[in-house]
């Protein structure tokens, strides 16, 4: 058996009295895609939160290839090789590409005591080289990424995670508020993902989007895995059963 990339054991929250997630185990394999699915309220956000480090688990255990892992904080997750990127992505519109690419891990020319110069010109041209792996078409690593179309965000944000070397990308509702051409865009990163060593979670609402680009599909309900299967080993109405 492959050591799965990402391990969640016996996870539980609470939010004053609510018991958001019940006891959830989930294993990550290494370049699978997963889809996860469920209404509002199903717990899918709760333990995407706690992947990404924006919440901690009132329970339970995180695993990275089989070691167990403390995730407090959104740079321990970026640490450990998660990264996020959520339907309204953090990117600043009125920075550039490149300042956004590098957003909080800026290379420096030189450092004194944690303080120093941005290499803007390593920015720029590693953003060009970043943004041209994921077959992005823009013109300049300068330009504001509030010029950017929404799908042209979620390719710059994929580029961003691939070239930090991320294991794991967490992808929340990337489609959301899409046109149809990016939103296929988009659906072909998650494809692609495996090539590029990277286990991806892909949570949506549209259950279309999740059958055409992921491997296996898990399906959240009142804080529960309600249903784990291989893509090809189920269909939509027993989904909508489970739901």
């Amino acid at each position: 058996m492959t050591q799965p990339m990402i391990s969640v054991r016996n996870l539980h929250k609470w939010y004053s009295g609510v018991h958001a997630l019940k006891d959830v185990s989930l294993d990550f394999a290494p370049n699978e895609a997963v889809g996860l699915i469920g209404d509002n309220g199903a717990g899918k956000s709760t333990l995407i939160n706690i992947l990404s480090g924006a919440q901690e688990a009132s329970e339970g255990e995180i695993l990275i290839d089989g070691r167990p892992v403390n995730i407090s904080n959104p740079r321990d997750a970026m640490d450990l090789g998660i990264e996020t990127i959520y339907q309204y992505n953090s990117m600043v519109p009125t920075m550039s590409i490149a300042r956004n690419l590098f957003i909080g891990r800026e290379p420096l020319k030189f450092s004194l005591f944690g303080l120093g110069v941005m290499d803007r010109k390593k920015m720029a041209e590693e953003s060009v080289q970043a943004i041209a792996d994921v077959d992005l078409h823009l013109r300049s690593p300068d330009a504001l990424i509030g010029e950017l179309s929404g799908g042209q965000r979620q390719g710059v944000a994929i580029a961003r995670a691939m070239h930090f070397k991320s294991k794991v990308m967490i992808l929340d509702e990337p489609t959301n508020h899409l046109a149809v051409k990016e939103t296929n865009k988009v659906i072909g990163f998650v494809r692609s993902l495996k090539e590029m060593n990277i286990t991806g979670i892909f949570i949506s609402h549209n259950i279309h989007h999740v059958f055409d680009c992921c491997d296996r599909i898990v399906a959240m309900a009142r804080g529960e895995v309600v249903l784990d299967r291989r893509t090809n080993d189920t269909n939509m109405d027993e989904i909508m059963d489970v739901l």
